[in-house]
């Protein structure tokens, strides 16, 4: 584990770095030494996701503000809410 290794590609593989290291610090199989390279290796993942994490906010805020700047919240409702499904019964649908 060195400290030139690149950051993996997505968010999932990152998440499962650090579940894999998480496991791997909680055996307590590791040396001193091994132990604290896998935590700045967690530390460096922790931050990578966080700061995808922060992106991502920033995207959705970006798409979800209107003309004015004002940011248009909507309840989020999943596909199995039966409520949803009566309203969308209701509604035209759009063209696209």
């Amino acid at each position: 584990m060195s400290d030139t290794t690149s950051p993996p590609q997505d968010f999932a593989a990152t998440v499962e770095q650090l579940e894999t290291i998480v496991e791997r610090l909680e055996s307590g199989e590791l040396s001193l030494e091994d132990a604290l390279t896998a935590f700045e290796q967690g530390v460096r993942l922790t931050r990578d996701a966080q700061q995808r994490l922060d992106n991502a906010e920033l995207k959705v805020r970006a798409l979800s503000e209107d003309s004015e700047g004002r940011l248009n919240v909507a309840p989020f409702a999943g596909p199995d809410d039966p409520k949803d499904a009566a309203d969308e019964e209701s509604k035209e649908t759009p063209p696209w």
